[in-house]
């Protein structure tokens, strides 16, 4: 035969087999990977404050309306402390 014979593989040794299991686990790490550049610093600096903005005008229009929710501000209790 022109490609020889089949090789047997080596059965991993338990060692091997610990190492690739604690490699294969997922591992936390940050969401997002910071930019470099000064004008993507700047950039993403200025998206993150806009964004906030919009989810806290968001959250208080939805308790005004809502009106009983005690977690959210804006609700019943901080127009009655506003009155007083």
């Amino acid at each position: 035969m022109a490609q020889g014979s089949l090789k047997k593989s080596k059965k991993a040794t338990a060692t091997a087999q610990r190492e690739s299991r604690a490699n294969a686990r997922t591992r936390p790490g940050p969401r997002q990977i910071a930019p470099k550049k000064a004008a993507l610093v700047r950039q993403a600096k200025l998206n993150k404050k806009l964004t906030s903005g919009l989810v806290t005008m968001t959250e208080r229009s939805l308790a005004q309306k809502a009106g009983h929710l005690e977690l959210l501000a804006g609700g019943k209790k901080d127009k009655n402390k506003q009155k007083k």
